[in-house]
């Protein structure tokens, strides 16, 4: 059954899938790949680069959270890209990276707009 259906109780299979996501989001490194993928595919390579991180480090990670379903590949002659699974996954990353924003002095940079008045506000004191 949907959670999004139900009006009771989470199923415990649910509730399981639901640990095992946030386990596969609690490693920084996972949290970099799956920002970097959140609107765009990668191959290791780019990845490794971007992140910081020997290739094969990240490509353990990215079996990891291919193994959880949070992303998916495409195979493109002897190389392979890496994308989020789906909108769902990049917006629990992009919610979770938000959210972290608002623990920290100032306006968050996803307040922000490019007119002055979030400076303004950002002098009044903190932003929640």
């Amino acid at each position: 059954m949907d959670a999004d259906t139900q009006h009771g109780r989470l199923p415990d299979e649910q509730v399981e899938l639901a640990v095992e996501i946030f386990r596969m989001l609690a490693d920084g490194t996972r949290i970099r790949l799956l920002w970097e993928l959140r609107d765009v595919e990668r191959s290791v390579n780019e990845l490794a680069e971007v992140v910081g991180k020997p290739a094969p480090a990240v490509s353990q990670h990215l079996a990891k959270l291919r193994m959880a379903r949070m992303v998916r590949t495409r195979r493109d002659g002897n190389q392979v890209f890496y994308r989020v699974e789906n909108d769902h996954v990049a917006s629990l990353v992009r919610d979770a990276i938000h959210n972290a924003e608002h623990a920290s002095d100032g306006v968050p940079s996803h307040h922000r707009s490019a007119d002055s008045t979030i400076t303004r506000i950002a002098g009044r004191g903190r932003s929640r």
